[in-house]
C-alpha cells in the first residue's frame, strides 16, 4: 500500500470513529418550496388552529381571527364592565380637547378630531387584539398630513380639495396597513428599529412644540416650514405682533398641565388629575373667553368658533381617486401608515407585556387597516394607538377593549349635543395641551441608554432627530431609515470572523478575545464565520479568511513555533449560502493547497450541507474532512499532525498539499 493510500485509509479511520455530518434527504420540489414560505412568512402558523377542525367550527376560528371580540366577548363580565366604563369615561376626557387640538395642528376642521374619536375606536374595539389600546389622533401624524399635504394645497386657499385629500390618504394608508397584515409583511414596520422610533418621535415633538408658538404668541401668519430654522424666523420677524394676552394665557395653562403631569409621575394612583387637566382647560378656558367677552373687547384671544353638531357625514363621495394628486395621496398615506403602525404596534406590545399576554402584530395590522379605512369614508383621518392615552386607558385600570366603545359613546354624546360649548375655547389652550403632551415624546433617557449600549443606534437615533428638526419630517425618517439599511447591510456584507481557541480542561472551543484562557491549538488554525455566505459577503470572507491565514503564518514563523498545517471553518452560525458562497470554499480550498494547508469544515447546517453536497464539493473537500463539532475536527487534525508530517510538494510551479510520510 502506497503512502498517499496510507494517509487515506488512516483518515477515513479517524473519521469514521467521529460523527458523520450527515446530508438531508432530498425533499420534492413543491414540499420545499411551500415549507420555506411558510417559515418566511408564516412563523407563527396562523392555520394550525384550523386543522382537523369541522366546517363550522372553521368558519367560527375564521371569524374570531379577524374579530376578537367574537372571542373574548361571550366571556365578558359585569366587573370588566364596571373597569372599562370608568377608563372609557376617562380616556374620553382627554381625547374630546386632543382629538380638537391634533386636527388643528393638521390643518384640519377641529371637527374632523372628534370625528376620528368616535368611528376608529368602535372599529378597533371590534377588530384589535390588544386590551389597552386607545384609538385616536396622534400629533406625529398630524404633523406629516399638515408639513407633507400642505407642499401641495394650500389648507385655507383650498381648503374643500386639501379636506378630500386628507380623507384619501387616510384611505390609502389603511388599505396600506391592512395589505401588510393580510400578506404577513410585517417585517417591513421592522426597518424602523428602536432607535429610529425614538429619535423620529423626539424630533417631532419638538417641531410640533415649536409650531406652537403661533397659538402661545396668537400669531396669524406663520410659516408651513416644520424646521427650526423657518419656525424661529417667523416667530422673530413678527415680534410686533406677539399678543401678551394670549402669551400670559398660555404660560399659565402650561404651568397648570405641568403641574398635573408633574403629580402623575409622583403619584401614579392620581393619573385622573393629568388625564382631566386638558378638559379642565378647556372648560375653564372657555368659561374665561365666554363671562369677559375677550374675543369682542379688543382682546385678541383667538377661539375655536362654530363646531358642526352631528354624527359624522359620509365621505367616501369624497375620496379624489380621480385627482392629479393621486400620486401624493398614496404617497402621503404610504408614510403616515408606516409611521402609525410603528407607533401603534410599539404601544400595544409595551402595555402586553405589563399584563402578561401577547398580541398578534398581523391582526393589528389589520385592525389598523380597516379602522382607517372605514374612518375614511366617515369623515376621519389617521388614527393609530397614541401613548399617552392608551397610558391614561391602562392607569385606569380598562380589562378589555370596551373601554374604546365607552370612550367612542361619550364623543357620540358630545358631537350630537355639546359641540356648542366648545366655540368659545382659546386656541391657546388647545397649543398648550399639544406641548405637554408632546413633551412626553421626548424621550432622552432612552437616548442617553442607546449611548451606553450601541453607539450606532445613538448615531441613527440623533440623525433622526436632527434630520427632523433642521429640515423636516420626510428628511429626518429618510435619513433614519437609510443609516438602519445601511446597518443591516453592513451585518450581512461584512460578517465578524472570529479566532477559536480550547477552554482548558474542556473539549469546548471559543472566541480568544471574548476568552483570553482559550488556548489556540498548534498547527490549527479555527476560524468562525458568524453569518450566512451570500454573494454580498463571499468575496470579503474569502479575503479575510486570507489575511487571517497569512497574519497566523508570519506569527508562526517569526515565533519558531510549529507551521500552520489546518484551517478549520466553524460553519455553525452559517444558516445558509449561495452559489457565489460555494465557489468562494472552491477558490479558499485550492488557495489553502496551493500554500501546503487542508481546509477542515465543521459543524456545517443541513442547508448547507444540501447545497454542498448538490454542488459536488463535498467530493472536493472530502468527506472524511467534515466533522460535526469543532472538538471532532480537532481531534482529527491532532492525530495527523502528531501521525504525520504532511510537506508541500513542488506541482508545475506552484506548492500544492503532500501525503508523503
Amino acid at each position: 500500500m502506497g503512502n498517499a493510500d496510507y494517509v487515506h485509509s488512516t483518515t477515513t479511520n479517524v473519521v469514521e470513529s467521529a460523527h458523520r455530518v450527515a446530508v438531508p434527504p432530498p425533499q420534492p420540489f413543491l414540499k420545499s418550496l411551500t415549507s420555506s414560505l411558510k417559515e418566511t412568512f408564516f412563523p407563527d402558523d396562523p392555520l394550525r388552529q384550523f386543522k382537523n377542525k369541522p366546517p363550522s367550527r372553521k368558519l367560527v376560528l375564521g371569524l374570531q381571527y379577524f374579530m376578537p371580540i367574537l372571542e373574548w366577548g361571550p366571556r365578558y363580565s359585569l366587573e370588566f364592565l364596571k373597569a372599562d366604563l370608568i377608563a372609557g369615561i376617562t380616556i374620553a376626557s382627554l381625547a374630546i380637547p386632543q382629538g380638537i387640538s391634533y386636527a388643528k395642528l393638521a390643518n384640519l376642521p377641529p371637527i374632523l378630531g372628534l370625528y376620528s374619536s368616535f368611528v376608529p375606536p368602535l372599529v378597533y374595539a371590534v377588530m384589535g387584539s390588544s386590551r389597552d389600546l386607545a384609538v385616536g389622533t396622534v400629533a406625529v401624524a398630524s404633523l406629516l398630513t399638515a408639513s407633507m399635504l400642505g407642499d401641495e394645497v394650500n389648507a385655507k386657499e383650498n381648503p374643500t380639495l386639501y379636506l378630500h385629500l386628507a380623507f384619501t390618504a387616510t384611505f390609502f394608508a389603511g388599505a396600506f396597513q391592512a395589505s401588510l397584515g393580510i400578506l404577513r409583511l410585517g417585517f417591513i414596520v421592522d426597518f424602523l428599529s428602536h432607535a429610529t422610533i425614538v429619535g423620529f418621535m423626539a424630533g417631532a415633538a419638538t417641531v410640533v412644540c415649536l409650531q406652537q408658538l403661533k397659538g402661545i404668541l396668537g400669531l396669524e401668519h406663520f410659516t408651513h416650514g416644520t424646521d427650526l430654522v423657518s419656525v424661529m424666523r417667523s416667530v422673530f420677524t413678527q415680534t410686533h405682533k406677539w399678543r401678551w394676552e394670549s402669551a400670559v394665557l398660555g404660560c399659565c395653562f402650561l404651568f397648570f398641565l405641568l403641574l398635573a403631569r408633574f403629580f402623575n409621575k409622583r403619584r401614579p394612583k392620581l393619573f385622573w388629575i393629568s388625564a382631566l387637566a386638558p378638559l379642565t382647560l378647556v372648560i375653564l378656558g372657555s368659561l374665561l373667553v365666554y363671562l369677559t367677552h375677550a374675543e369682542k373687547h379688543g382682546i385678541h384671544v383667538q377661539v375655536i368658533g362654530e363646531l358642526k353638531k352631528g354624527l359624522n357625514p359620509l365621505s367616501i363621495t369624497d375620496l379624489a381617486f380621480g385627482s392629479q394628486y393621486l400620486p401624493i395621496t398614496i404617497k402621503i398615506g404610504i408614510i403616515t401608515g408606516v409611521i402609525a403602525l410603528a407607533e401603534g404596534i410599539a404601544v400595544g406590545r409595551s402595555f402586553a407585556m405589563y399584563k402578561n399576554y401577547q398580541i398578534d402584530g398581523n391582526k393589528e395590522m389589520i385592525a389598523f387597516g380597516m379602522m382607517n379605512i372605514v374612518g375614511s369614508f366617515t369623515s376621519c383621518y389617521l388614527t393609530t394607538g397614541p401613548f399617552s392615552r392608551s397610558a391614561v386607558n391602562f392607569n385606569a385600570g380598562c380589562k378589555t377593549a370596551v373601554s374604546n366603545i365607552v370612550m367612542a359613546m361619550a364623543v357620540m354624546i358630545t358631537l350630537l349635543f355639546l359641540t356648542p360649548l366648545f366655540h368659545y375655547t382659546p386656541l391657546v389652550v388647545l397649543s398648550s395641551i399639544i406641548i405637554v403632551a408632546m413633551l412626553g415624546l421626548i424621550d432622552y433617557e432612552a437616548a442617553i441608554h442607546l449611548w451606553h449600549v450601541d453607539k450606532f443606534d445613538f448615531t441613527v437615533c440623533m440623525s433622526a432627530y436632527i434630520g427632523v428638526v433642521f429640515g423636516s419630517v420626510e428628511i429626518g425618517l429618510v435619513i433614519a431609515v437609510v443609516l438602519s439599511v445601511v446597518r443591516v447591510l453592513l451585518f450581512v456584507t461584512r460578517p465578524r470572523i472570529l479566532a477559536l481557541g480550547n477552554i482548558p480542561n474542556s473539549m469546548i472551543f471559543r472566541s480568544v478575545d471574548q476568552y483570553p484562557n482559550a488556548n489556540l491549538v498548534p498547527g490549527i488554525l479555527i476560524l468562525e464565520i458568524n453569518a450566512p455566505i451570500y454573494f454580498a459577503n463571499s468575496s470579503y470572507l474569502r479575503e479575510r479568511i486570507s489575511r487571517w491565514i497569512d497574519e497566523e503564518e508570519d506569527k508562526l514563523k517569526s515565533s519558531g513555533e510549529t507551521s500552520l498545517q489546518y484551517i478549520i471553518l466553524d460553519m455553525g452560525a452559517v444558516g445558509n449560502i449561495d452559489t457565489s458562497g460555494i465557489s468562494m470554499l472552491e477558490e479558499l480550498k485550492n488557495s489553502t493547497e496551493r500554500k501546503g494547508l487542508k481546509l477542515v469544515l465543521a459543524n456545517p447546517g443541513g442547508e448547507v450541507m444540501k447545497k454542498l453536497n448538490k454542488s459536488k464539493i463535498i467530493e472536493s473537500i472530502g468527506q472524511e474532512w467534515i466533522y460535526i463539532t469543532v472538538g471532532e475536527a480537532v481531534g482529527a487534525c491532532n492525530f495527523m499532525l502528531h501521525t504525520f508530517k504532511p510537506k508541500p510538494m513542488t506541482v508545475n510551479g506552484s506548492e500544492t498539499w503532500s501525503d508523503n510520510v
